[in-house]
């Protein structure tokens, strides 16, 4: 669920991008602009629901009470 996550924010960043490179209309750019926004929000959703299921799952293997995070 990390993967999908981190794959639907950099979509919704080349969206955004290409929307505001390609497209001549103001209400064009508008509209693709807040789907790529909605995209990125859905990411950060999923990566945030993926995080969340990990360190559960880490807690219920016996990980003991501090699970560190290394980033």
């Amino acid at each position: 669920m990390k993967l999908a996550g981190c794959l639907l924010l950099f979509s919704g960043v080349l969206i955004v991008i290409a929307a505001l490179t390609l497209l001549p209309g103001f209400a064009a750019r508008c509209a693709f602009v807040g789907a790529g926004l909605l995209v990125e929000a859905v990411g950060l959703g999923v990566l945030a629901h993926g995080h969340k299921t990990s360190e559960r799952a880490a807690v219920r293997a016996g990980a003991g009470t501090h699970v560190r995070s290394y980033r």
